[in-house]
C-alpha cells in the first residue's frame, strides 16, 4: 500500500458576524491531531467534488402528506447544481428499490440538470444504507479534502436493504467526505401535525343520523334537531404504518445529525417545500466557501494500524474567526470485506 504523507482537511471559516471569511491564511489555523499540534502547510480553495444522493423510495400514499416527494427531491437537487461554482465536479445517484448512478462525474451542469429533469424516478422501497455504501465507493477516489456528499433523504431504511447501517456509515466516514444533509425528517413530521385527525367532535350532519333520516312520524322535509357526537375514521393498518414510519424518521434524523457532525458538514431541517428549495442554496454556499487545509502528520501514516482513527481539532489563532472541520479521520482503512 502506498501512503501519501499529507492530510487534507476541509475547513469552513466564518467571521464574528457569521459570514464566510475569504481571507484565511496558514497562520490563522491551529490543527491538533490526537492532541499534538501539526504544521499547516497550505490553505486554499479547490474545485469541489459533489455527489448528490437522491432518496426517491418509500413515497407512501394515504399518509395525509406524511411522505417524501420525488419531484420535490429532484427540484432541490436542481437548485443545488444551479448554485455550485463553475468548475465543480458533480455526480448524481438515486436510491429506491436499488441504488442507481444517474450521472458519472462531470463539470457539465447542463447535462446534470437534464438528468435531474428526465431520469429521476421513484420506487416503493428505501435502501438508505445501501446508498451510503455506494456513496463511499463513488467519492473515495476523488481528490481528498474536496469530497462532498449531499443527501436529500429522511434517513429511513425499508425492507430489502442489504447493508448493515453501521457498516455503511463506517465506510462513508473512511472515505473522508464532508456530508451535507437536506433532511425530510421535519418536513414529514410537520405534515403529520397538519393533517386532519382521525377523530372529530361536533355536530353530525342529519343525513348521518339513522333515526331522524328515516323517522316516518315526521312530515315530509322535516327532521329532528341536529345531533352532536363523535365521528371516528379508523384504519388500524394505516395507523400502524404511520406510527412505524414516524419512529423510523426520528431514528433517521439521529443518524443524519451524527453524520453531519462527525464529518464537519451541515444538516438542514426544513418544514415546507419552499424551505427545502432554499436550503439547496445554503448547501452550495457552504461547499463553495470551504478551504482545503493540508499538513504532514508528525506521526507517519505508514505507521497507522488498520482502521486506526485519529482525532482532529481545528482552532483559530485569529480573534473573531471561527473554524469548523471533521472530528477525525481513518488513517489506514482496512480492506473491504
Amino acid at each position: 500500500m502506498i501512503f501519501t504523507e499529507e492530510v487534507r482537511l476541509p475547513v469552513v471559516a466564518v467571521d464574528q458576524f457569521g459570514h464566510y471569511d475569504p481571507t484565511v491564511v496558514t497562520d490563522d489555523i491551529l490543527v491538533l491531531e490526537d492532541g499534538n499540534p501539526q504544521q499547516v502547510r497550505s490553505v486554499r480553495h479547490v474545485p469541489a467534488n459533489v455527489l448528490i444522493v437522491l432518496d426517491t423510495g418509500g413515497e407512501i400514499s394515504g399518509l395525509g402528506g406524511m411522505s417524501k416527494r420525488t419531484r420535490l427531491t429532484a427540484d432541490v437537487a436542481k437548485e443545488l447544481v444551479k448554485y455550485l461554482h463553475q468548475g465543480d465536479w458533480v455526480s448524481v445517484m438515486q436510491f429506491n428499490n436499488k441504488v442507481e448512478l444517474l450521472q458519472p462525474w462531470t463539470t457539465d451542469r447542463e447535462a446534470t440538470q437534464k438528468i435531474l429533469k428526465t431520469k429521476v424516478s421513484s420506487g416503493k422501497r428505501n435502501v438508505f444504507s445501501d446508498a451510503l455504501l455506494a456513496a463511499a465507493q463513488q467519492v473515495k477516489d476523488r481528490p481528498e479534502g474536496s469530497r462532498h456528499v449531499v443527501l436529500i433523504t429522511d434517513g429511513v431504511d425499508g425492507a430489502g436493504v442489504r447493508t448493515e447501517r453501521a457498516k455503511a456509515i463506517k465506510q462513508l466516514l473512511a472515505a473522508r467526505a464532508t456530508v451535507h444533509i437536506i433532511s425530510y425528517t421535519q418536513y414529514v413530521l410537520q405534515k403529520k401535525e397538519n393533517r386532519k385527525s382521525d377523530v372529530s367532535v361536533g355536530q353530525r350532519p342529519v343525513s348521518q343520523d339513522p333515526i331522524s333520516a328515516t323517522d316516518p312520524t315526521l312530515p315530509p322535509g322535516v327532521t329532528r334537531s341536529p345531533v352532536f357526537g363523535v365521528s371516528i375514521r379508523f384504519d388500524p393498518a394505516l395507523r400502524r404504518l404511520r406510527k412505524a414510519y414516524e419512529a423510523d424518521v426520528k431514528k433517521g434524523e439521529q443518524t443524519l445529525n451524527a453524520l453531519a457532525d462527525e464529518t464537519g458538514g451541515t444538516i438542514f431541517l426544513p418544514k415546507t417545500s419552499d424551505e427545502m428549495l432554499s436550503e439547496a442554496n445554503k448547501v452550495a454556499r457552504e461547499i463553495g466557501s470551504e478551504y482545503v487545509v493540508t499538513y504532514r502528520p508528525t506521526r507517519p501514516l505508514a505507521l497507522a494500524a488498520p482502521n486506526e482513527y485519529r482525532k482532529v481539532e481545528v482552532a483559530s489563532r485569529r480573534v473573531g474567526l471561527s473554524l469548523r472541520s471533521r472530528r477525525g479521520y481513518v488513517a489506514s482503512p482496512a480492506p473491504e470485506e
